[in-house]
This record gives structure tokens, C-alpha cells and sequence, in this order.
């Protein structure tokens, strides 16, 4: 009861409908706190209302869950959008210092994090505790339909991720689907911690891995409220090559077609005005190398990469410090990641420049002779050494019959970024 009183008196929440909590302004309508600019370059086919989802939902708190250590995680139900034409809630994990705590004053003008999970995940009370414990406000939301037993919900759930509502359902209704659902649940999830006293509206991230990740994509091409998105392993394309090619090629033509002009992040991802690291590795079985090289050439806003040879795919919440790097140039101004400009070859060597504000330590050319259209989870990778020339790496060439190939640079944090993956051309 005492945080409910102190939201009211913060925030102008009122009580409505089954006991949720609604945020408003002072003339009683919803707050829309800097609503979503839509990118001009959005298609018209893009099926989510963004000024809808840009206003803060109904929420209500839940019973607190220890985490770790027996510290304090608080959890909540907010409103989503209607599924079968009925009222959904979404269940999530909050934390901030504070919390963790228990010490109220820790909590002023703290950046924020979404955190989206990947398929067969549910909200993560350890991974919200992560990064409270690094000075972030953060929000993780269920987007199976589940509460915190992780059982689907009995009333208000939304869809699950079962591959007849992910693919199957796509010639029926799209407001029926996975894909809009989850979407929409990750933006309503950023409008409301966007709201909270204790967080700065203008320093907000978001990062998910695999389906979460492939999500990310989807909210930094609609959401521009946000100042970073780290998208682990997903990425779009995944008609053309992923682990999910049988699914699609049981649909239709038109089907397929309307699948990926709804929900792959091909379609919107030249519409991304938000800061993306992309990260992923060469024996991720799900998110293929060519299907990741398109998406990531077709952003337009300041990007980066951190791809590792034996990166296999999972749930990646603690690792790699590349994102956690990342995350903190945007929101509180820490040194930037170093970055690897597109390779150039001449002669018999690849040179690529390096921007950097720490010292390079080590180099490497990675490439692999195996097929392109390969199960990535087989492929085998060999490493060369690279020199670092100042702020260049120098690379000897790959056997001819190399298929792919990408130089990696580490730093004195120990941190590793990669350039551009090169393919092999007929």
C-alpha cells in the first residue's frame, strides 16, 4: 500500500477497472510521456498503433519474489493488447537498486533496460537483478501468455510461442498473432518504465536474446524513444536462411510473403534511428551468417558488432561485457566500444581501420571453408593472427575457397569487436 500511495503522489496514478493502476496526467487523461516519432520510412502495411503503445498501460503490483541472495524483486501485471478480442496482462520482474536494497534513496534518475527473452524463456527474475545490481532500472516481461509459475495464464493471457500461433496463425487475424503480441508487450513494457519517478525517460535501452533478440530488432526499427537496443542472435531474413526454413515452406508463397512483410525485421530495419550492437557467433544453429550480414547492412543508424567464431546459441543474460559496454557509452556516457571498418582487400592483404579511445591488443582474421547454407551449428572456423598497425588491423588473405570471413580486434577491457562478415563471391 505505501508504494501505491507513493506512485499516486508521484506519478498522478489512479485506481480503475479490477484494481489496476492507471497512469494519468493531471486533467485526467493518459500520460504519454514523448510519444514515438513514427519513421516516415515505416511501410504502410506496419500493423502496430505506435501513438497507442508510446501511452503508459494500467498496471498493478504482484507479490515480490527473492532473488539471489534473498534480495527483494518486485513483479506486476500490465495491460496488453486484446487477444481473441479479450483483455490480455502481461506479467513482468521490476528491480532497481533501490529495491535490491531496500534503500529508496539509490533510485533517482536511473537509466533503464528492457530485457526480452527468447523462445521456451519466460520473464527473468535473475536477469532483472543483474542489472539492477550494475545501477539500472529494469523491466523483464512474460511473452508466452505466463505468470511467474510459468504456466499459462488462466485469465488474460496472451498467445504462446508454439510454432501454430509463431507461423501458423498467419492467415488469420494479425491482431491474433505471436509476433504483434510481443511486440507490442516489449513497447507498453518501455512506456512503462518510462514512467516511473525513479528513471530517466530520455536514458532507456532494450537487449533480448534469439526470439528476444529478434524482437530487439523489431522494437529499435518502431520505438525511437530508445537510446540503444542489443539484439543476441536475432535478426531477420530468416525466410530466406534460418533454422526455421521447413516452417515456411509449408506456407503458401503468399503466406510466407505476408509472414515476413508483417513481422520480419527485414522490412523495418532501414527504419532504425537507434544505436544496435549486434551480437552473435558462427555455430548459432538458429540465425544464420548471411541472413544476419543483410540485416545488420541495412541499418542506417550508428551500429556495431561483437561475432565469435564459437558462439553457439542460448540464453545469454550475463555475457558477453560487450553489452553491458555498449549499453553504458549510450545511457551514462562510459568509453565507447572500439569499432572494425569494413574490410578493404589489396594485394594479397585486408587492411581495415579501427576507431578506438583504448589500447588494441590483440587481432584476428576468422573464416571458415565451409558452405554458406551450412547447419551453422557444425560449421568449423579457423583463426589467423592479424597486426595491429596503430589503429589498423592487417590481415594476410584466406584460402580462396574461404566462404566466409571477418577480422576481430580485442582490447585492454578485454572486450572484443568484429567487423563486417565477408562472403565468398561467385
Amino acid at each position: 500500500m505505501e508504494t501505491k500511495l507513493c506512485r499516486v503522489l508521484c506519478s498522478g496514478i489512479v485506481f480503475v477497472g479490477a484494481g489496476l493502476l492507471a497512469v494519468t496526467s493531471l486533467q485526467g487523461e493518459p500520460l504519454n510521456v514523448n510519444p514515438i516519432r513514427r519513421a516516415a520510412s515505416l511501410p504502410a502495411t506496419t500493423p502496430w498503433y505506435l501513438d497507442k503503445l508510446s501511452q503508459v498501460p494500467a498496471f498493478e503490483w504482484a507479490a515480490d519474489r527473492p532473488g539471489s541472495g534473498g534480495q527483494p524483486i518486485r513483479s506486476l501485471y500490465y495491460t496488453g493488447e486484446l487477444y481473441q478480442g479479450k483483455k490480455t496482462r502481461i506479467f513482468a520482474y521490476y528491480a532497481t537498486p533501490g529495491i535490491l536494497s531496500r534503500d529508496p534513496s539509490k533510485d533517482k534518475k536511473l537509466p533503464a533496460i528492457v530485457l526480452v527473452h527468447g523462445g521456451g524463456g519466460h520473464a527473468d527474475v535473475g536477469w532483472v537483478q543483474l542489472w539492477a545490481k550494475r545501477g539500472y532500472a529494469a523491466i523483464a516481461m512474460d511473452l508466452a501468455g505466463c505468470g511467474p509459475d510459468k504456466k499459462p495464464l488462466t485469465d488474460g493471457g496472451g498467445p504462446g510461442m508454439g510454432d501454430d500461433i509463431t507461423f501458423g496463425a498467419i492467415d488469420g487475424p494479425i491482431t491474433d498473432q505471436w509476433a504483434y503480441h510481443a511486440v507490442a508487450d516489449m513497447i507498453l513494457a518501455h512506456s512503462l518504465i518510462r514512467s516511473f519517478p525513479e528513471v530517466d525517460p530520455e536514458k532507456t535501452a532494450v537487449t533480448g536474446y534469439s526470439w528476444g533478440g529478434f524482437l530487439t530488432c523489431l522494437g529499435a526499427a518502431l520505438d525511437d524513444r530508445f537510446k540503444a537496443a542489443v539484439p543476441v542472435y536475432g535478426c531477420g531474413f530468416i525466410a530466406q536462411n534460418s533454422s526455421w526454413l521447413d516452417r515456411f515452406n509449408k506456407m503458401s508463397p503468399e503466406s510466407r510473403a505476408k509472414w515476413v512483410m508483417l513481422w520480419d525485421p527485414s522490412t523495418y530495419m532501414g527504419s532504425a534511428t537507434v544505436p544496435m550492437l549486434f551480437v552473435n557467433g558462427g555455430t548459432d544453429r538458429h540465425y544464420r551468417p548471411d541472413s544476419y550480414a543483410k540485416t545488420y547492412d541495412l541499418i542506417k543508424a550508428p551500429k556495431n558488432i561483437h561475432y565469435v567464431s564459437f558462439l553457439q546459441h542460448g540464453a545469454v543474460i550475463d555475457r558477453p561485457s560487450a553489452v553491458e559496454i555498449f549499453v553504458e557509452h549510450y545511457l551514462r556516457g562510459g568509453v565507447p566500444l572500439q569499432k572494425v571498418a569494413t574490410p578493404v582487400v589489396s594485394g594479397k592483404q585486408i587492411r581495415a581501420g579501427v576507431e578506438t579511445k583504448t589500447k588494441l591488443l590483440k587481432a584476428e582474421l576468422q573464416y571458415t571453408l565451409d558452405p554458406i547454407l551450412g547447419v551453422a551449428d557444425t560449421r568449423k572456423w579457423i583463426a589467423q593472427p592479424a597486426k595491429i598497425e596503430q589503429t589498423n588491423i592487417v590481415a594476410e588473405l584466406p584460402p580462396r575457397n574461404a566462404t566466409i570471413w571477418f577480422l576481430t580486434v580485442t582490447d585492454d577491457r578485454d572486450v572484443l569487436v568484429s567487423s563486417p562478415l565477408m562472403f565468398l563471391k561467385n
